[in-house]
């Protein structure tokens, strides 16, 4: 990374540009001392000419009027154009460019112009004045000309950056935006689990109190479903908790759905609706291999809720970006310590002429959900210009081994 030297204020190349620039105006007033008149007085003139210009970029205006003073004061004393008077020139240039209002640019304009009169009505030689004025008003409007050219390229940059500004805030608050509304999903989600979690101790713990004194051995399968219920309700309550309490992560911006979400409000799906799911991204235009590997297991409700939303984003993704038509590759590897949903698409689909079916805000959301069950993420382009998703969610005795593993 390079870092750009900073000298009063101003970056190192601009102070020193400034001052050759100063120095050239200093060196054209030390070499007329003896050729051009005025003498030791027109070189003081052009001395401090050349000091106040290293100051034209912060106080373009305040230069200009003082440059004007001094040529003005140049002409009242007879002494007619003299070679360090490129300050002027300098000077109109920089109030063009550099000041706040164009105005100033303007009126300093007008005072090159006067001094253009002044300057040839000055010039000696037989040549008629208006021959000077033509040549001084000529080479005054071209560089007027030129720090007016220079000053809208630069205010059209300076506005490209205030927009990309803009757009990336913009862009930060959606993503927020984006993450915060997801995070909301997933406690009411967690929440419905967690709900009906109590709800089977309630049950259990009434059919324990009925049947303890006549069943006990039944009362006693009954005790150990609402104790592990119960451990399960408390995991997932210290998620809920989690999802609620944990700031949320900076992620890439992401566009909001425009979809259609294809089920209700408050419903749990379930991995046996998978093929359901596939049923509608297929009916809706995508060409899904599904393949699984290794012994499925049963899965806490929320985690089961989180490999089925997986499913359901990465097809919508496939079915937006990919197209109608493109060919995705879907599997769910099961293993002793996790649970890995890989979905791949060829990227050679035609453009989506409806709403997909969708259930959240896309890899933000994905990411959110893998996060909360310390799971992780993967997504990016392939080589053959499709795209890929990758989600591995550690099991819950997975979890509890590397867990007991730390303590220990």
């Amino acid at each position: 990374m390079t870092v750009e030297r900073i000298v009063f204020g101003r970056p190192l190349r601009s102070v020193a540009f400034d001052v050759a620039v100063s120095g050239l105006v200093a060196l054209f007033a030390v070499l007329g001392i003896f050729v051009e008149n005025g003498g030791v007085a027109a070189t003081a003139v052009g001395l401090v000419m050349a000091l106040v210009l290293l100051f034209r970029r912060t106080h373009p205006s305040a230069v200009a009027a003082g440059v004007a003073v001094l040529a003005l004061l140049q002409v009242v004393l007879g002494w007619g154009p003299l070679a360090y008077d490129i300050g002027v020139l300098i000077a109109l240039y920089s109030v063009v460019k550099y000041a706040d209002r164009l105005r100033d640019g303007v009126l300093a304009g007008i005072g090159a112009a006067i001094g253009v009169l002044l300057a040839a009505a000055q010039m000696p030689g037989a040549a008629p004045w208006w021959a000077g004025a033509l040549y001084y008003g000529l080479v005054t409007g071209a560089v007027w000309l030129v720090g007016l050219n220079v000053r809208t390229r630069r205010l059209y940059v300076v506005s490209l950056e205030e927009r990309a500004t803009t757009l990336e805030r913009e862009r930060e608050a959606e993503a927020r935006a984006a993450v915060a509304e997801e995070r909301t999903r997933i406690a009411r989600e967690l929440h419905d689990v967690v709900a009906h979690s109590m709800a089977v101790m309630i049950v259990q713990a009434d059919g324990v109190r009925f049947t303890i004194d006549r069943d006990p051995e039944t009362a006693r399968e009954a005790a150990k479903v609402v104790a592990d219920t119960g451990r399960q309700a408390l995991e997932e309550m210290r998620r809920l908790v989690g999802v609620l309490r944990e700031p949320s992560r900076p992620e890439p911006a992401a566009a909001p759905d425009a979809a259609l979400d294809a089920e209700p409000a408050h419903r749990r799906p379930a991995l046996v609706e998978l093929p359901d799911l596939l049923d509608r991204f297929r009916a809706a235009g995508l060409r899904i291999t599904d393949t699984a590997t290794g012994t499925p297991v049963a899965l806490p409700p929320g985690l089961e809720l989180t490999v089925y939303r997986v499913v359901q984003e990465s097809l919508t993704n496939a079915l937006k970006h990919a197209g109608v038509g493109a060919a995705v590759e879907l599997r769910l590897d099961w293993s002793a310590d996790a649970v890995v949903v890989r979905a791949v698409d060829d990227g050679r689909g035609r453009p989506v002429v409806r709403p997909a079916p969708s259930g959240g805000h896309g890899l933000v959301g994905m990411r959110e959900r893998v996060g909360v069950y310390d799971g992780s993420l993967a997504a990016g382009p392939t080589l053959g210009g499709g795209w890929r998703v990758e989600a591995r969610l550690p099991l819950p005795s997975a979890s509890g081994t590397e867990e007991g593993k730390a303590a220990a």
